[in-house]
């Protein structure tokens, strides 16, 4: 795929300020800034706790898309709901997406690229077993089923916040973006793709491997399954959160600065009415100094 990025525009917003970004007058998206990556876990936590404990009160469902990656905010947030005693009872979790085999098939769930088994044994596992999300209301996409997650959601009545990294070329969950030079997928189309099994972009192994196997990419599942943007849109609310430094410095930059475009897709969520996007100071810092 041809890329639309301007090249002496990226490289202007790639040397603005850190600390000229969250009151940008030309930004399209809202950051916020914390000094540390433990500070965006935290601040993850606090916004998942408090989020449930008030629709508890209300007497109202809580209903989230999660990722399994950024992960340090489940930690904060399983120690507080246990400490505090606070229900997940009527929580609704939809996750983002999980890796697959070359030939698009499950991996096993003991498998530590297996996100559904890792969500299993390190997210709900922990939590209180008098206080945890009920296992009817844990929803894993399925190959077997690709509108399964689509169908949970529409069953739930929507979803309250979707909570999701943003990977280095943009895209969430594995909602990547194409290619190919022999097809096009324009901008609406992929707000409104669903979800579905791809291979992963070189980027996302290259990028997986530095975090988690030592560079070794060829234990990196090739292939994905993803819900798609147009569930991920639909939520009432949308918490980013990035964490990576180096790796993630020029596609801040990118979302709050670039039109909307499928090579970046996470700038298709600029024009949601309720999102932001929280980062650590070394993550917002400038690509060119």
């Amino acid at each position: 795929m041809p890329s639309f990025i301007n090249p002496q525009e990226l490289f202007e917003w790639c040397h603005i300020p850190t600390e000229e970004l969250e009151n940008h007058p030309k930004a399209r998206f809202k950051i916020q800034i914390v000094p540390t990556p433990d500070d965006v876990y935290r601040w993850c936590a606090r916004e998942m706790l408090e989020e449930v404990i008030a629709n508890n009160q209300a007497g109202r469902p809580t209903r989230w898309i999660l990722p399994c990656g950024p992960k340090g905010q489940y930690p904060y947030f399983i120690d507080w709901v246990n400490e505090q005693r606070v229900s997940l009872k009527n929580v609704h979790v939809f996750h983002m997406d999980d890796g697959l085999d070359w030939q698009a098939r499950p991996l096993p769930l003991d498998h530590p690229f297996n996100y559904e088994g890792w969500m299993r044994r390190n997210f709900y596992a922990p939590i209180d077993s008098t206080l945890t999300i009920p296992d009817a209301q844990r929803h894993f996409p399925s190959v077997y089923d690709l509108d399964r997650v689509s169908n949970a959601i529409a069953a739930v009545g929507g979803v309250d916040t979707m909570f999701g990294g943003v990977g280095y070329r943009g895209h969430i969950a594995f909602n990547e973006a194409p290619r190919s030079p022999w097809y096009t997928v324009t901008a609406e189309e992929f707000a409104n793709c669903k979800t579905r099994i791809l291979h992963l972009n070189d980027d996302t192994l290259i990028a997986i491997s530095q975090r988690a196997a030592g560079g070794c990419s060829h234990v990196i599942p090739p292939m994905a399954i993803t819900i798609g943007m147009k569930d991920l849109l639909s939520a009432r609310r949308i918490r980013l959160i990035s964490e990576t430094g180096a790796w993630k410095q020029t596609v801040v930059r990118v979302l709050l600065f670039s039109q909307p475009t499928v090579e970046y897709p996470v700038t298709l969520v600029q024009g949601h009415p309720d999102a932001m996007l929280v980062v650590d100071r070394v993550t917002a810092s400038s690509p060119l100094v």
